[in-house]
């Protein structure tokens, strides 16, 4: 094995080998495993910038003309590092969240496994490889959402979020068959838009089916919804780096094959501007922090989704680093003020930023990033990507500005809440969820701050400086960079929207009720699965426990109780029968014996006497017989 084939399965190994210890290891190592995980955290990251740079490829037999291949390039580089760097900046913030909590090393552990599947996903190159880390990232996703398994309804919520994403990954398995019978038979990647007609169509339906449902884009939004019953660091890490993120890097990863089935980029590019438009009403609509945040996150990845169709690949890159950055910092205040007040309700959390300001102010940094606000760095790595939009489709990209002013929208509704006076009896609303510390742990402040100046600085992927030479590393250097016109326009259209929803504040809602009920319900989606989906599902599985607790498992049971009818016949028999017939065998045979034991007497005139006796019954026998 080369240097560079043992580095990249090195960089794999590192968080699935360290979390699966954690997770195996359990109470044993409650006490250090946050140090555990963060020090796996951490040589996962410099792991990470070695391969950015290096950029190795490994290679080995999986199956008869198949291998597992995984490699570094220009788009998984960036992904390496952006998935590293967020996950130790969250497991650092959730030293806090789980101190004295029961089982720290299975959550340090899942958290490692989810990541290193993440991982996983991006530097695949064989899509067998790649289905086993979206099946790993998918398991563990169910683990930790569910992580407080006692409460029922978090359990609920996994189940949703899981059945969901699970209907839509089986995509990725009849992509794979798809194209086996369509001759990529070593299911490369770079490969899949050479299969012939009309299996590339099928690849193409399945790639974009398993992409859309991971990145919860319309119409699986609303699992996204369910998604934030889990720990807050979990919410951090699924909604910036991992996860979330997974589908949109496929479909810009796979952008050939889109191009080459005809169908696939503008297919892909209208879900990804709905999505964008439309989550982004969700998220305005919301009272909820965590609400809000996530359905941000399904619209800000549809902005991703919507620059793979439009072909914008490393726009689409900028703009899921810069996101990453900035959503991983709004989860993470978000759980600091959940941690510290007991609650994520909007309305509750009027004064927090005043309260505690140095999570005030990073979370006032993301927000700024998240409105489109310049010079913040959504403003400029949006603009990138929408560039390349409006060089395919102007009806596109004004969905995608009209999706951007909402973002401004829903991003200033939260700092106006949390930046309002602290009201008397604003305790009231505190402890809804949980009892709160009313303090924010020193810890929390470092990763806090680190992501606010990501957050605001990683705009300058789009400085021409670095686009450039980003994209041609990425294959995309004829994709167009945005205007100074272009810019200046968004920037205008973030600024007003920004100050409306401020003067607006909560005076009234800004729909009309009905519509408003819609929007907060994430459009009825998720009532829609749990009767098409989630319902027949667990009907099913009941109706299958019932079969097998009613037939199989009483057929086993009649076939058991059987054999034992069986052994206690043939116990009878045995007592009964043979055992008396051997027992009257052995008692005759004890009766010959002492009869044959009479005549030994020891005397010679006996044993004469008893010759004779027989000799004289032989003749006599010879005699009649004759």
């Amino acid at each position: 094995m080369s240097g560079g084939a043992a580095l990249v399965w090195l960089l794999l190994g590192v968080p699935l080998l360290g979390g699966a210890t954690l997770a195996v290891a359990g109470r044993a190592v409650d006490r250090v495993a946050p140090a555990i995980g963060v020090a796996v955290a951490a040589a996962a990251l410099v792991l990470g910038c070695v391969v950015a740079f290096t950029r190795p490829a490994g290679s080995a037999p999986l199956l008869v003309g198949i291998s597992a291949g995984a490699s570094v390039d220009g788009l998984s580089a960036l992904m390496v590092v952006t998935v590293t760097a967020v996950t130790l900046a969250v497991l650092v913030s959730s030293v806090a969240e789980f101190a004295g909590t029961a089982n720290p090393a299975r959550f340090y552990g899942l958290m490692l496994i989810f990541a290193g599947a993440m991982l996983l996903t991006v530097t695949a190159t064989t899509l067998v490889l790649l289905l086993m880390g979206w099946e790993v990232m998918g398991a563990t996703s169910y683990a930790l959402i569910g992580y407080w398994w006692h409460e029922p309804h978090r359990v609920t919520a996994a189940n949703t979020a899981f059945l969901t994403t699970r209907a839509a990954d089986l995509g990725l398995y009849v992509a794979a068959g798809a194209a086996l019978a369509g001759g990529v038979g070593d299911l490369r990647l770079a490969d899949l838009p050479g299969a012939s007609s009309p299996w590339l169509h099928v690849v193409t339906a399945g790639v974009v089916l398993a992409a859309l449902g991971k990145s919860a884009q319309l119409p699986f939004s609303f699992w996204l919804s369910r998604a934030m019953e889990g720990p807050s660091a979990v919410s951090a890490l699924l909604h910036s780096a991992s996860m979330v993120a997974a589908g949109a890097y496929l479909l810009l990863r796979t952008h050939p094959l889109l191009t080459a089935s005809g169908w696939g980029e503008p297919t892909v590019a209208g879900v990804g501007a709905t999505t964008a438009l439309v989550l982004g009403l969700v998220a305005v609509a919301q009272t909820d922090l965590k609400q809000l945040l996530a359905a941000s996150t399904c619209a800000q990845i549809g902005f991703m989704v919507l620059a793979a169709g439009a072909g914008a690949v490393a726009g689409g890159m900028m703009q899921l680093i810069a996101h990453a950055a900035v959503k991983s910092l709004l989860f993470l205040a978000a759980g600091a003020w959940l941690n510290a007040l007991g609650t994520k309700a909007l309305p509750a959390l009027r004064g927090a930023a005043r309260s505690y300001r140095v999570v005030g102010v990073t979370f006032t940094v993301g927000v700024v990033a998240l409105a489109g606000l310049p010079p913040a760095s959504l403003w400029l790595t949006k603009d990138e990507l929408l560039a390349g939009v409006l060089q395919r489709s102007p009806a596109l990209y004004a969905v995608g500005l009209a999706a951007a002013v909402v973002s401004a929208a829903y991003s200033i509704k939260a700092a106006w809440y949390v930046w309002r006076p602290l009201s008397p009896d604003a305790a009231d609303g505190y402890d809804t969820e949980r009892k709160g510390t009313r303090r924010v742990a020193p810890v929390v402040l470092a990763p806090l701050v680190v992501a606010a100046v990501f957050a605001a600085a990683l705009g300058v992927l789009a400085v021409p400086a670095i686009a450039q030479p980003m994209k041609r590393a990425l294959g995309a250097a004829a994709e167009p960079s945005s205007t100074w016109p272009e810019l200046a326009v968004s920037a205008a259209l973030a600024v007003g929207a920004s100050g409306l929803t401020w003067w607006w504040g909560d005076h009234r809602a800004p729909l009309p009720a009905p519509v408003q009920t819609v929007f907060t319900g994430w459009l009825g989606l998720e009532r829609a699965a749990h009767l098409l989906l989630v319902r027949p599902t667990f009907a099913l599985a009941g109706a299958l426990a019932a079969f097998d607790d009613q037939v199989l498992d009483r057929a086993v049971r009649d076939i058991a109780g059987s054999g034992t009818a069986l052994a206690r016949a043939a116990s009878r028999v045995d007592g009964q029968g043979l055992d008396q017939v051997v027992t009257g065998l052995a008692a005759g045979a004890r009766r010959l014996g002492r009869a044959a034991r009479r005549p030994q007497t020891g005397q010679l005139h006996t044993y004469y006497a008893q010759a004779a006796a027989a000799f004289a019954l032989l003749a006599l026998v010879f005699v009649f017989v004759r």
